[in-house]
């Protein structure tokens, strides 16, 4: 545990914050598998050819993580004084998230799980 008094706890936490702009999509309805499949395509690419790749990516995840990377775009636009021009996607992941789980019924009186899992995406933009 920290030492100190709170505020001085508060602030050495806040001095390790990262200021990169980012957004994050929590609860997405969408596997963690399924949309590192679009996060591998964009990752180290700069904004705009990001953009592009996701427009014309016939995935469903593609056009969830389109709007995220709008998101951060403006973000960083907006929040940090950021040329878009200059961004690129610094880092991207998808973390798990709950799982709902239903119940389909099968043949004979039994019953099979069905797991619907949610991720939580993140994308990091920094300047060149």
């Amino acid at each position: 545990m920290a030492k100190g008094h709170r505020s001085q706890i508060k602030r050495e936490r806040n001095a390790q914050k990262d200021t990169r702009p980012s957004a994050k999509l929590s609860y997405a309805r969408i596997s963690v598998q399924k949309a590192c499949f679009v996060l591998d395509a964009i990752r180290g690419k700069d904004a705009k050819t990001a953009l592009a790749i996701l427009t014309y990516n016939p995935r469903y995840g593609s056009s969830i993580i389109k709007k995220l990377l709008e998101s951060a775009i403006a973000n960083a636009e907006n929040n940090n004084g950021m040329n878009a021009d200059n961004l690129y996607v610094a880092a991207c992941f998808a973390n798990k998230g709950p799982t709902m789980k239903r119940v389909r019924p099968r043949a004979q009186g039994r019953a099979y799980r069905i797991e619907k899992r949610m991720s939580h995406i993140t994308i990091v933009l920094d300047e060149r």
